[in-house]
């Protein structure tokens, strides 16, 4: 029976990719962290990728529950935050046999997410660490090259940015960017003022992440 039911999300995901409006999806997690933060920056994500990459993206993002078998109906799911990340069993399962069935989901660290996401990825991915993604893979040179790797919009600690990431048979399934704030340079220019020439190497950064999902 789970056979099954994975076998006929996974045809819902393949049709989804294929239908004239494509859509992506915010996931909503629980555990008390602002998994709705940053609500202008999909859609600015959304526009740019429409304009410049030639993508047909729905210009409304939806919102899915981990948990959700709905989640299969998104090939690209983007999560971020600042506090705290609860995976139950049944959520972990169900975004896992997502992940291996063909999704993709991007984190971004909005700032103090890192150590409660780690933890609950623990439960996702029991046996399978976070790494590196090298600046030489295809995500940092699909339609925009970053050679540096990710860009840098905020400075929070003044670390370096940083792209870890899960594989699973050579693909990237999971990308969890950090002390980067791709999220906040997607955002409207009102809302951090950041500079225009920022705010664009967010947006082509973010546009190589979609391009790599659609695209792999």
């Amino acid at each position: 029976m789970k056979f099954s039911v994975l076998s006929l999300c996974y045809l819902t995901f393949l049709v989804s990719i294929n239908v004239n409006a494509q859509e992506i999806a915010i996931l909503k997690y629980n555990g008390g962290g602002d998994w709705y933060a940053n609500p202008t920056a999909l859609p600015n994500l959304i526009r740019f990728c429409n304009s410049h990459i030639d993508t047909r993206l729905d210009e409304k993002p939806a919102t899915v529950e981990v948990g959700s078998s709905r989640i299969f109906q998104y090939p690209f799911l983007h999560m971020t935050g600042h506090g705290n990340v609860i995976f139950s069993d049944t959520e972990a399962a169900n975004l896992r046999d997502y992940l291996f069935s063909g999704g993709f989901l991007h984190i971004d660290d909005n700032y103090g997410m890192a150590p409660y996401l780690k933890q609950a990825l623990k439960k996702v991915f029991p046996n399978t660490e976070l790494e590196e993604v090298g600046s030489d893979h295809p995500i940092f040179n699909k339609k925009y090259g970053f050679p540096k790797g990710l860009p840098k919009v905020h400075e929070h600690d003044g670390l370096r940015p940083q792209a870890l990431g899960i594989f699973h048979d050579g693909r990237l399934v999971l990308l969890f960017t950090v002390e980067s704030d791709l999220g906040d340079g997607w955002e409207d220019p009102s809302v951090h003022k950041d500079p225009e020439e920022i705010r664009i190497k967010a947006l082509q950064m973010g546009a190589n992440i979609i391009a790599y999902v659609f695209e792999n």
